[in-house]
């Protein structure tokens, strides 16, 4: 019954706000299917206390204030609500109190790159203001591929914050500010690494620029939260048995750098994955739809 009220309600907001779109454009193109909106609601289902494994390898502590979506869900979010390419994933943690179904939401997503251990030499001596050129060089360079695939040319405008590198605790963070070539609107690829014994743990934080401070003030506890387990930590590589991965720190953030190309094997895929996925997620819906969703929960029935 409260569904049914809620789609009822919902559906006269749409009514009135297409009447309301219809008078000042004279055109409606815009198509929402609202019971199958609102069914997805209760569909997803968080922790928001407790330990995750995340792929036998590591631990995630949920920070408070957070809720977590296991990789299936993550998964679905990325694929199903944001359009973005579908991937598998770990895990995602969004802030208790956003959900993902507004464009004030932002989430950090989980996954894992087995690409051998990340040796950390160059991190001491990396100029970084040469190294951006030069990922933004390379991003010019596969823009026809992105566009061929679907995407967006894109530009990468700077650093949104400069990349730091905590090399007793092996984890790295920084943020790269972006521009779709067709758009005036500038979006976040925020990213938080924990470097383990043969590979690194990945979470990208997806959202806008306006939420860059927001994203900021919460990296300490993402990190602090976030740790492989024993076996699989930094200090326990066997340079006997373990691959050594083909880049360092520098290559970890031009997004894996195969050093002997000069290429960047994996920054077409990443910038793909995380460009502007919040706009996509409900638009047309309008702010209308922000204030009547406010405060519901999604999994709360």
């Amino acid at each position: 019954m409260k569904k049914l009220f809620l789609l009822a309600s919902l559906s006269f907001l749409l009514l009135d706000a297409f009447a309301e779109k219809s008078d000042t454009t004279g055109d409606v193109t815009d198509t929402i299917d609202v019971a199958q909106l609102i069914s997805r609601m209760d569909t997803f289902h968080y922790l928001r206390s407790g330990k995750v494994t995340l792929g036998n390898i590591a631990a995630l502590d949920i920070p408070v204030g957070y809720k977590f979506l296991d990789g299936k869900q993550a998964a679905s979010v990325l694929h199903d609500i944001w359009k973005n390419p579908y991937s598998e994933s770990l895990g995602m943690l969004i802030p208790d109190g956003k959900s993902i179904f507004m464009n004030d939401c932002w989430a950090v997503e989980i996954t894992y790159d087995e690409d051998g251990h990340v040796k950390d030499d160059d991190a001491k001596d990396i100029k970084y203001g040469e190294l951006l050129s030069q990922m933004q060089e390379e991003v010019k360079q596969s823009n026809p591929s992105r566009v061929k695939q679907g995407g967006q040319a894109i530009e990468l405008v700077g650093w949104a914050e400069e990349p730091y590198y905590d090399s007793k605790a092996h984890k790295l963070y920084w943020a790269k500010q972006l521009r779709a070539k067709d758009d005036t609107t500038d979006f976040l690829n925020y990213n938080i690494r924990v470097l383990g014994r043969k590979g690194v743990m990945v979470l990208n934080a997806i959202g806008g620029m306006n939420q860059l401070e927001e994203i900021k003030q919460q990296t300490p506890a993402i990190l602090a939260a976030t740790n492989f387990t024993k076996g699989n930590t930094y200090e326990e590589f066997d340079g006997s048995m373990d691959k050594v991965a083909a880049y360092g720190i520098a290559g970890l953030i031009a997004g894996g750098i195969l050093a002997k190309t000069g290429i960047l094997a994996k920054i077409g895929i990443l910038l793909l994955k995380f460009i502007k996925p919040l706009m996509v997620a409900v638009a047309g819906l309008g702010a209308w739809v922000v204030r009547f969703f406010k405060g519901r929960r999604e999994g709360d029935s």
